[in-house]
């Protein structure tokens, strides 16, 4: 008969070895429901530490913690549960690493790691409650994630570059759109399109051309153009880019039309202003501002009027209603209301900072380099929104139309021209309604005329 000592310690390791099972079950069975599988073509599997990976299909549940893997001519469209659809391509590694969702909470939170490969994305409400809320991470670089439609790539030293040689099509130059991005934020800001659509802005986001930025009560951004020109929006203020247009190797053709509709800024004009001030303009509710190269505050109220002051070159001031100009040189300022036109001898916005005393790397917010399409590293390119590319050492701001890459060795670029692999992906769209007739016509040779652009 077994010793009453050997019994007590087959009776403790065997409840040792259920309290394991029992927590292992317990640790699974608590891992939030992160999504489900909407379409799968090809060989996919899912699988969750610990447990038996799962064939990808229709419908499969998927938690966080998943380890999702695709193989040679597989994709799986995935939708999470804050509604962001992810197209994960061939040979592809992607963990949902963490993902926290309940409507309306504020320590929501999406963090997906890639491994291999790459996706197509569109998020959803998590990435649009909080600039930090969302991100992906790689060996090389994280992805910071502001409410976007985006692909990312993670390529080695031939597979990219061999996709690009099979396309014949000429790349584009990869042009930034935005008008403006900006530097600092503080506060609640935001932008409207013409069709009154609102998003939220933060540090590096863009503003294009016909839209406007708002700064709430306690909020205030720096702006810098691609021209080189800066803004200091103050509180509480409205300011809408009216027409934008610049080539640096033509400055002479370019456009600065802007519009204060309500609040208070600190403005310096850049190229366009040196090369043609004339092209350069400001509009307010009671004035129109012409400018001679120029440091200027502009400070407008609610009842229409303004105060004007110059503190670097001159400005000329045209009350509206009138054809006459008051020129203001340096260290002059006008106060103009529907009534009442007086001058000022002294600024009124020295609470803002001026613009020229803000440190901007015009370069990397708006700069392009020449890179290969077979350099390794991370590829992102942005149909909408904005994103974020941090490595060790650098920070690289993405807008709509935009293409970055961030190497192993931690430098960033936005490459001069889209590279091809990207532009001409003919991986499925995670909102395509027919995914599967987009892989039929991909085998078969057929590309469609509205891939990436």
């Amino acid at each position: 008969m077994p010793s009453i000592e050997l019994m007590r310690i087959v009776r403790a390791a065997a409840a040792s070895a259920l309290s394991a099972m029992l927590l292992a079950v317990g640790t699974v069975s608590l891992a939030q429901t992160a999504g489900e599988v909407e379409f799968s073509r090809g060989v996919g599997f899912a699988q969750t530490p610990g447990q038996t990976a799962r064939a990808m299909g229709k419908g499969l549940p998927l938690k966080e913690g998943d380890h999702l893997t695709t193989t040679d001519g597989a994709t799986a469209i995935i939708k999470l549960q804050d509604g962001t659809r992810m197209t994960v391509r061939p040979n592809s590694e992607m963990v949902i690493q963490e993902f926290k969702y309940r409507q309306a909470a504020a320590d929501n939170s999406m963090i997906m790691q890639l491994l291999q490969g790459g996706f197509r994305a569109i998020t959803g409400l998590i990435s649009k409650s909080s600039p930090n809320a969302a991100r992906v991470t790689t060996s090389t670089a994280t992805i910071g994630i502001r409410g976007t439609d985006f692909d990312a790539r993670l390529c080695n030293a031939t597979n990219c570059k061999a996709e690009s040689a099979k396309i014949p099509e000429k790349p584009r130059e990869n042009a930034v759109q935005a008008s403006a991005k900006v530097v600092t934020a503080q506060g609640d800001i935001s932008a409207l399109d013409g069709a009154g659509a609102r998003r939220s802005l933060v540090g590096g986001g863009s503003l294009y051309p016909g839209e406007t930025l708002e700064t709430g009560p306690d909020a205030r951004a720096v702006l810098a153009f691609r021209d080189e020109s800066r803004m200091t929006l103050g509180a509480s203020t409205r300011f809408r880019v009216d027409n934008f247009v610049f080539d640096d190797k033509n400055p002479n053709d370019g456009r600065f039309l802007v519009s204060l509709l309500r609040g208070s800024m600190r403005a310096l004009t850049g190229l366009i202003g040196k090369a043609n001030n004339r092209n350069v303009g400001f509009t307010t509710a009671t004035a129109t501002i012409g400018i001679r190269g120029t440091g200027l505050d502009m400070d407008c109220g609610s009842d229409g009027a303004c105060s004007f002051y110059t503190w670097l070159g001159s400005i000329e001031v045209t009350p509206n209603g009138q054809t006459a100009l008051q020129v203001l040189l340096a260290g002059q300022g006008l106060y103009v209301s529907p009534t009442e036109i007086r001058p000022l001898n002294a600024p009124s916005l020295q609470n803002l900072p001026r613009p020229d005393g803000v440190n901007v790397d015009v370069k990397q917010l708006f700069g392009s380099g020449s890179l290969d399409d077979g350099q390794e590293g991370l590829y992102v390119f942005v149909r909408d929104g904005h994103i974020e590319v941090t490595t060790t050492s650098q920070i690289l701001q993405l807008g709509r139309g935009e293409t970055g890459f961030a190497g192993a060795d931690g430098g960033t670029v936005r490459p001069l021209m889209l590279p091809l692999f990207l532009e001409f992906d003919r991986t499925p769209m995670p909102n395509n309604r027919n995914p599967l007739a987009s892989n039929v016509l991909d085998e078969s040779g057929i590309r469609p005329l509205n891939l990436c652009r």
